[in-house]
């Protein structure tokens, strides 16, 4: 039992040694709530360490429920299913944990075997006459992880995987993101072509009631020039559309895993809502949900804890070796004389290494230092997005409010402007600029509300998903 006691307290005391310092957290600061969720409330800021941190967690909506368009669901789930980056991502996954495998197997005695035949007059340093010598033997090796040496590298292992993870949940995020942004671009492109081939059509027929007038004399030259230049106009932009709608079309397809091929779509930009909650939570909770916060933070403690495997270098190897086999000059009496074996241990340290191993440390330490500062900046961007997108969503609503006003009046001045000028009150430029404003109006309109849709999108991204 004396024995049996001693050699648990040996094993305890070997394997609850580590070089290095545990994982301590980083202390950054935050504000108690995002700065454009309340106007009027005034922001406090307190330090917090993430690795104490208690983040309550938010209320999954899935992503269906955010967008009411069948068509974009469809998209989103085919480029989660077939889209390579993504694959990419996965694979690196496995890498990681096969990794971790290999890893562990370094803190596991190493078992092989040996086998061999020899024959002369010069064996085992003995000469005499010529004999021969068979050989069969199991051999164990095992370095024991005296300084922690292993688990210091099996903890950057782990790391490693959760990083690997959460570097597939931020591709993933990144693909939603841009899958739903392209198709509102999509949206925007073909709700401009649309506008544009409605005022050819109409800049169209309003030449050949110019072109009429003309050739009767009524107006000058000019007008049917000012009329042939607004159609012109309005066909020229009708191309542009087009090649642009091809081009985002492309990129969908590219994002879903396919061929360029032809996109269809659902719910028109028009017609898409724009009342979206936005359960945003608390700024604290940003560090447990953001995967690029938490892929710095896995690379922070895996930097961290290659610290303790370079000191760990620095000490002496503690190693046990095993042999088991037999040995004869007939291969049919081998064994015969009993098994052969051996017992042995060995210390193997550095002594003078001109200060590499510490330079080593050194290394380790300052690749710490390195990931800190890239933790911190990680979370300043991360806030930096989420606040921007808040008032870009804040703002853009606003911004629909007076786009909306402007085409409802443009409109307006357009149709008046044409009663006007066929009563003769009223010049042809006039008409012209009122039919250049409603123009503009509903493409600045358009590309108001794509920009506030991909805000939404964006913001699901940056918030970490998972709402």
């Amino acid at each position: 039992m004396r024995k049996l006691f001693f050699i648990i307290f040996g094993a305890v005391v070997l394997f609850s040694c580590k070089s290095g310092q545990n994982y301590q957290g980083v202390e950054v600061e935050i504000a108690d709530q995002y700065r454009f969720t309340d106007s009027t409330y005034q922001q406090e800021f307190e330090i917090v360490n993430v690795d104490t941190l208690k983040v309550d967690s938010l209320v999954n909506i899935r992503w269906v429920e955010i967008f009411n368009d069948p068509v974009l669901d469809t998209l989103v789930q085919k480029a989660i299913d077939n889209n390579q980056d993504l694959m990419i991502a996965a694979e690196i996954i496995q890498q990681a944990q096969s990794a971790l495998v290999i890893q562990r197997s370094q803190m596991l005695p190493n078992i092989g075997y040996s086998a061999g035949a020899e024959r002369g007059n010069f064996i085992l340093g003995n000469a005499g006459n010529t004999t021969n010598l068979f050989t069969g033997f199991g051999a164990v090796n095992w370095e024991l992880d005296f300084w922690g040496k292993y688990r210091r590298l099996n903890e950057a292992a782990r790391a490693n995987i959760i990083a690997s993870e959460e570097g597939f949940r931020a591709t993933k995020l990144s693909l939603v993101s841009t899958v739903a942004s392209s198709y509102f671009q999509l949206l925007e492109y073909r709700l401009r072509l649309e506008i544009s081939r409605e005022t050819l059509a109409l800049r169209d027929s309003m030449e050949r009631i110019i072109e009429e007038r003309f050739k009767k004399g009524i107006i000058a030259e000019i007008d049917l020039n000012q009329a042939q230049i607004q159609s012109a106009i309005a066909a020229g932009s009708i191309p542009v559309w087009e090649r642009l709608i091809s081009q985002t079309e492309h990129l969908l397809s590219v994002l879903v895993g396919e061929l360029p091929r032809e996109i269809e779509i659902g719910t028109e930009l028009i017609d898409q809502s724009i009342a979206i909650e936005i359960p945003e939570g608390l700024p604290s909770q940003l560090l447990a949900r953001r995967p690029d916060i938490l892929f710095a933070e896995q690379d922070l403690i895996a930097s961290n804890a290659l610290v303790g495997a370079a000191k760990a270098n620095r000490l002496p190897n503690v190693s046990l070796t095993g042999l088991l086999g037999v040995a004869g000059t007939q291969f049919s009496s081998l064994g015969a004389g009993g098994a052969t074996w051996n017992l042995g241990g060995s210390i193997l340290g550095p002594l003078f290494n001109w200060g590499a191993l510490q330079r080593q440390v050194d290394i380790e330490e300052s690749r710490t230092r390195q990931a800190v500062l890239n933790y911190e900046r990680t979370v300043l961007d991360a806030f930096r997005e989420v606040e921007n997108l808040l008032v870009n969503i804040q703002s853009l609503q606003t911004e629909m409010i007076a786009r909306e006003a402007h085409v409802k009046a443009a409109v307006r001045a357009q149709f008046l402007s044409e009663e006007r000028y066929n009563q003769g009150v009223t010049s042809y430029l006039e008409y012209l600029e009122s039919q250049r404003q409603a123009f503009d109006s509903k493409l600045n309109l358009a590309g108001t509300k794509q920009q506030l849709l991909s805000s939404y999108a964006e913001l699901y991204k940056a918030l970490g998903g998972g709402w």
